[in-house]
């Protein structure tokens, strides 16, 4: 009998697999489709003119109004170059004039974007005709500090973004490690945030919270902190999608970033959230572009596995991760951190407890909670370009699937339980109780 074929995204385009004989079929997991939007260019139109929770852009945008809108930076899928000309539109309608707005690249503690990456993003049109920026989480002539949240988190921002006179944000929904999901007021609170807001958000206290978790908005510190950090900046507006697996528009929302950002979250909850049987010995988790470009960026495919409302692989199991990362760990600050904790330290184990010991700088926390999945399972990296700084990173590297199978056949046997999660990022497996 032919055996049956499995395709997981790898780089822009696709692994195929083929389970060698005696290995049992694999469970697959990929939520259901959906109709994508006919006519985007005119669902985010309709939406900006009539927006979720306020009124009109057009209506909050005066003449002589300074504008600020964040965008996300190139690690994220939003459709920035759909998105942000028709926001530019809407403020045009409104009287506000070309050298009265800037738009603000999200960075967080990410590399700077490059002057392609931003042409890639935005379009030529509107990188030639506006101020374009990356926000700075390092320079102090550029934050200000906002003071406190009400749970004690720093709430510095950069100040392209708080001393505008209109906020304005992009964003794409989805599920999300640390804010249950992505999307809304996150793109200003932590992309265009100062290190130290950065830091405290993605400490070991705050990750360490049980309300800290996948697909989890109520109760969860992670996600308070950010909307209030973001309302305190003087978000006002944001125009959010949400994406299928294919990366193709499902939903559009605009307005009020509470009430808009809320009605996403319900379209992608049950676009999302998958139901599976069981845990499994053995995990196979599609990232694709541009997750997938670095280490550090790939690495959220193990920890949202993990993380899930219960981790998706049995402990001691193994979870295999197809990834190019064409830039190794990655570039920015963040990335250099998370490789230098990971490579000093000798364990998982010990990476855990310093964290919670110590504290780490932001950047630190890729480290901390990759290292409670090691704690728990093995990571296999396939098909990485740079297979020593897997290895140095405490992660296996594969050339390919079929050394990374046979990994596995040496370690659970051939009959090994498998799931394939095609698109690790874009599905939240929940076990069925």
């Amino acid at each position: 009998m032919e055996r049956r074929q499995y395709r997981v995204p790898y780089g822009k385009g696709e692994l195929v697999l083929t389970l060698p004989e005696g290995f049992r079929e694999a469970v697959v997991v990929e939520h259901d489709r959906v109709s994508t939007l006919r006519d985007v260019q005119g669902s985010i139109r309709l939406a900006l003119r009539n927006p979720t929770g306020c009124t009109a852009l057009r209506e909050l945008a005066s003449p002589g109004d300074r504008v600020c809108v964040v965008v996300t930076d190139m690690t994220r899928p939003c459709p920035d170059g759909l998105l942000v000309p028709l926001l530019l539109e809407e403020l045009g309608a409104a009287g506000v004039k070309q050298d009265e707005i800037t738009l603000l690249v999200g960075v967080g503690m990410h590399r700077p974007t490059t002057a392609e990456e931003k042409l890639a993003k935005l379009g030529e049109e509107v990188v030639n005709r506006y101020q374009v920026l990356d926000a700075d989480p390092l320079d102090a002539s550029r934050l200000v500090d906002l003071g406190q949240t009400s749970n004690g988190t720093p709430a510095v921002v950069s100040q392209e973004a708080c001393q505008a006179d209109l906020l304005l944000a992009t964003g794409v929904v989805e599920p999300h490690l640390y804010a249950g999901y992505s999307g809304g007021r996150k793109t200003v609170a932590i992309g265009a945030a100062g290190e130290r807001t950065i830091e405290v958000t993605h400490g070991p206290q705050m990750l360490d919270h049980p309300g800290t978790r996948l697909g989890r908005i109520e109760g969860n510190p992670f996600h308070e902190a950010v909307t209030e950090i973001a309302g305190r900046a003087g978000l006002r507006f944001i125009l959010n999608v949400v994406l299928d697996q294919d990366g193709s528009v499902v939903a559009v929302e605009a307005g009020e970033p509470e009430a808009a950002f809320k009605r996403l979250v319900e379209t992608a909850r049950t676009l999302y959230e998958v139901e599976i049987p069981r845990q499994f010995d053995v995990v196979i988790g599609g990232v694709g572009y541009p997750k997938d470009i670095n280490l550090y960026q790939a690495s959220r495919a193990p920890t949202y596995l993990f993380f899930a409302p219960q981790p998706v692989v049995k402990e001691g199991g193994t979870m295999i991760i197809p990834a190019r990362c064409q830039e190794g760990v990655g570039q920015g600050l963040g990335e250099t951190r998370f490789r230098e904790i990971v490579k000093s330290a000798r364990n998982a184990t010990e990476i855990v407890d310093e964290a919670r010991k110590r504290g780490y700088p932001a950047g630190g926390q890729r480290a901390f909670v990759m290292a409670k999945v090691l704690q728990h399972c093995e990571v296999i990296i396939v098909g990485a370009e740079h297979p020593g700084l897997v290895k140095e990173m405490k992660m296996i590297p594969a050339a390919n699937m079929l050394e990374a199978l046979h990994f596995v056949e040496n370690k659970h046997g051939r009959d090994a339980d498998m799931l394939i999660v095609r698109h690790a990022l874009h599905s939240l497996p929940v076990v069925r109780a």
